[in-house]
C-alpha cells in the first residue's frame, strides 16, 4: 500500500535580472538533515499580468501548491507558502535564485536553477502501440459510481478465437489514483498492461473515483466501495463478451480487493501484488515501528509508542467518540507507560480526530476469511525489502490461509521494494531516485502464470 506521503517543505519562486524573465519553471535541492528534497518553482503571469507562482514537490508526489510572491528591485524575492506556514527569501545572481526557505522556527539555504526534475523512466512505452487500446466507461449502480478506464488488448487480438483470451481487471492500491497507478512519473500498471498485451493478455485498468474522468463519492469511500468498482470493472469485461477467463490483479490494497471478488466467486484468477494477509492495524503498527526505527527512535520508545498506538486503534476499532482527543490519547499513554513527546502525541490525536472512514474501516479490515475462501488460482507475490506490507508476515498469511491449489503460485522476490523495484533500503524515498517502474523478472511471471492458467 501506498504510504500517505506528508509534505515537509516547500516555497516558490524566483527571478532573473527582469520581471519578464521569470516565468518558467526553476529546480532546487533542499537538505533537510539526512534527506534531500528536490523543489520546483512555476513562475507565471496572472490575467492581471503580475507574477504568480506555484511549488511541486516530485520527491513527495505534489503538484501545484499555491504561494504568494512579492518582487521587489527585480531581484529580490519573498515568497510565503501558508498551506505548510513556510516562507522563502532570496535574491537573483548570475542567473541563479539564492535564499533561505524557513519552516517551523529551522531555516535552510536554498539555490534554484532554471529548468525541472527530469525523471528517466525507460519503461514506461511509448506510442504507437502494436496493439488496440479503447476509452471505456462502466458503473457502480449500487453506489451511483461512473469509472472511466483502458482496456487492451493484445496484439493480434482480431485473429484470435474469441472468448479465449484471458483478461485481468487492474485494481490499485491505497489513495487516489489514476489508471496507471502514476506515482513519482512511474506509471507500473501501463508498464504491465503493455507487457501482459505485448504476450497475448488483455486489461483493464481504470481511474479511481475523483481522479481522471472517473466520478464517486470518495470522501465516505471504504475498501469494501473501491471492491464494489472492481467488481463492476469484472462484470463489464464479462458482459462484453470477448474474452475468456477474468482474473483480477490488484497491488496492495487492490491485492486485498483481488482477494474479496475471489471469495465471492467471481473472479477465474487472482494475481495479488503485495497484498495484504493480516488485519489492517497490525499492517499500519508494522509500517509506523519501521519509520520510527529509521528515524532514530531506541527500542524502548518504539515500544512506548506502539503500545499507546495499538490503543489509539482499538479506540478506532471499539466505534467510540471524544470531544477531547488528545486527553485520550494521554489516559492511554499513562495507562501503557509510556512517555511520548508532545509531537507524537499530537500525531495521535490527529488520527482520533479526522474521522477518515476509509482509515476507520481499514484499521479494522481483516483480509484473511476473504483469502481462506478463494478457490480460484491465485499468484500471490511480494518483495523482500517491502517496508509497507512485510513479506515475511503478509506472504507468511497467505500461504498458510490459502485452499491448496496446484496452480496457486507464492513468491518472495529477492531485494525489491512495495513497487517491485529493485533497490537498496525498501523505503518510500527511494522511489522517485530509481529508474525501473517494476522488475522484469515479475512482468514475466505475472504474464507467463496467467497464460498458464488461462
Amino acid at each position: 500500500m501506498k504510504a500517505i506521503l506528508t509534505l515537509l517543505v516547500a516555497l516558490i519562486t524566483t527571478l532573473t535580472a527582469s520581471a519578464q524573465n521569470l516565468d518558467g519553471s526553476w529546480t532546487g535541492k533542499l537538505n533537510v538533515g539526512q534527506t534531500t528534497l528536490n523543489i520546483v518553482f512555476n513562475i507565471a503571469k496572472d490575467k492581471d499580468n503580475k507574477p504568480a507562482c506555484t511549488m511541486d514537490s516530485p520527491d513527495q508526489n505534489v503538484k501545484g501548491i499555491p504561494a504568494e510572491i512579492t518582487i521587489t528591485d527585480e531581484t529580490k524575492v519573498k515568497i510565503s507558502i501558508p498551506a505548510i506556514m513556510a516562507a522563502f527569501e532570496g535574491e537573483m545572481k548570475d542567473g541563479i535564485l539564492k535564499g533561505t526557505f524557513s519552516q517551523s522556527g529551522m531555516s535552510f539555504p536554498l539555490e534554484m536553477k532554471p529548468g525541472k526534475v527530469e525523471r528517466n523512466r525507460p519503461q514506461t512505452p511509448k506510442e504507437p502501440y502494436p496493439y488496440k487500446t479503447e476509452e471505456v466507461t462502466f458503473t457502480n449502480a449500487e453506489d451511483n459510481a461512473t469509472l472511466s478506464g483502458t482496456l487492451t488488448y493484445p496484439t493480434g487480438y482480431e485473429k484470435m478465437k474469441k472468448g479465449t483470451v484471458p483478461v485481468v481487471v487492474m485494481v490499485t492500491g491505497s489513495g487516489q489514483q489514476d489508471r496507471n497507478e502514476e506515482i513519482f512519473e512511474h506509471k507500473p500498471f501501463l508498464v504491465i498492461a503493455d507487457f501482459l498485451a505485448r504476450n497475448g493478455i488483455a486489461s483493464l485498468r481504470y481511474d479511481d473515483r475523483g481522479m481522471g474522468k472517473s466520478k464517486g463519492d470518495i470522501a465516505n469511500a471504504t475498501t469494501e466501495n473501491f471492491m464494489k468498482d472492481a467488481l463492476a470493472a469484472v462484470e463489464y469485461v464479462r458482459g462484453t463478451k470477448g474474452f475468456g477467463k477474468i482474473g483480477v490483479l490488484g497491488h496492495s490494497e487492490g491485492g486485498c480487493i483481488a482477494f474479496m471478488i475471489a471469495a465471492t466467486g467471481k473472479a477465474d484468477f487472482i494475481v495479488s501484488m503485495a497484498g495484504t494477509g493480516v488485519r489492517g492495524d497490525s499492517i499500519l503498527m508494522e509500517q509506523n515501528l519501521i519509520l520510527l526505527k529509521m528515524s532514530g527512535y531506541t527500542d524502548n520508545m518504539c515500544a512506548g509508542y506502539a503500545k499507546v498506538l495499538r490503543g489509539v486503534y482499538d479506540f478506532i476499532i471499539d466505534k467510540k467518540t471524544t470531544d477531547d482527543a488528545k486527553a485520550v490519547v494521554k489516559e492511554i499513554a499513562a495507562k501503557a507507560g509510556a512517555n511520548l513527546p508532545e509531537s507524537a502525541t499530537d500525531n495521535m490525536a490527529k488520527i482520533i480526530e479526522m474521522n477518515n472512514p476509509w482509515l476507520n474501516y481499514f484499521i479494522a479490515f481483516d483480509p484473511r476469511p476473504s483469502i481462506s475462501k478463494t478457490k480460484c488460482p491465485v499468484m500471490a507475490i511480494n518483495g523482500s525489502s517491502d517496508t509497507q506490507v512485510i513479506a515475511s508476515t503478509n506472504i507468511g498469511s497467505i500461504e498458510k490461509l490459502l485452499p491448496k491449489n496446484k496452480k496457486n503460485m507464492i513468491k518472495t522476490y529477492s531485494g525489491l521494494n512495495h513497487l517491485f523495484q529493485h533497490c537498496t533500503m525498501g523505503t518510500v524515498n527511494e522511489y522517485a531516485n530509481i529508474e525501473e517502474t517494476i522488475s522484469p523478472e515479475v512482468l514475466n511471471d505475472i504474464a507467463t502464470w496467467i497464460n498458464s492458467v488461462k
